[in-house]
């Protein structure tokens, strides 16, 4: 699944985290964060795809395109869990 910059920031906002908070999770510069969030610049497949394992693993679930847009939610925990 593609991940906007629009889920990431949403996601961001339901952890309460800030660009530094995700950049120091996912390995991935504060620059790189800033300029997908704002649409701007040209990211790899595989920069969004380690700020999206990263969220998940907080326990952020992205939904897709349904009718009703993409988004983000908190996953409901498993029995596991």
């Amino acid at each position: 699944m593609k991940v906007t910059p629009a889920q990431v920031r949403a996601a961001r906002a339901l952890l309460d985290i800030s660009q530094q908070d995700l950049a120091d999770l996912s390995k991935v510069g504060l620059r790189t964060i800033v300029q997908f969030e704002r649409g701007s610049g040209s990211i790899s497949a595989s920069i969004i795809q380690a700020l999206a394992l990263s969220l998940e693993a907080s326990g952020i679930e992205f939904i897709p395109e349904n009718g009703g847009g993409a988004g983000a939610r908190f996953r409901k925990p498993s029995a596991s869990d």
